[in-house]
């Protein structure tokens, strides 16, 4: 199952938006309302939104043009992915997708919920 959220517009330099990505406590700025969030270490948190399980994430790659971060459990294996891309010295154009491999009953009953979170996030980063 492939999410791709909405490309926005970014009013911070490239390399910022990866400072920011990838120090995993400022995704506690990203999280929907009431949502759990809690820092487990320097590259892995943990956060639950309503209504459905735990996932602990887990910072697995990042280069000059993406920020990849990991299921840290083999149970759900997915990733969340931001795709930047300088657009001037200030704007970064970015874009979170969401890869997962879900039998076709999961996937049918979290497709709508992780398009909205995806989405979320999505409006979120842009405010930053």
């Amino acid at each position: 199952m492939n999410i791709e959220g909405n490309k926005i517009i970014v009013n911070q330099a490239k390399g910022d938006v990866i400072s920011f990505l990838t120090s995993v406590e400022n995704f506690e700025k990203l999280m929907p309302e009431g949502a759990k969030f809690e820092v487990l270490g320097d590259d892995i948190f943990l956060f639950a939104l309503k209504g459905m399980p735990e996932i602990k994430l887990r910072l697995q790659e990042q280069t000059e043009d993406k920020v990849i971060l990991g299921a840290a459990s083999d149970k759900l294996p997915f990733t969340l992915t931001a795709d930047l891309k300088e657009i001037e010295t200030t704007k970064t154009e970015a874009q979170l997708s969401f890869e997962g491999q879900f039998n076709p009953m999961m996937a049918m009953m979290v497709k709508g919920p992780i398009t909205k979170f995806v989405g979320q996030l999505s409006e979120k980063l842009a405010l930053i």
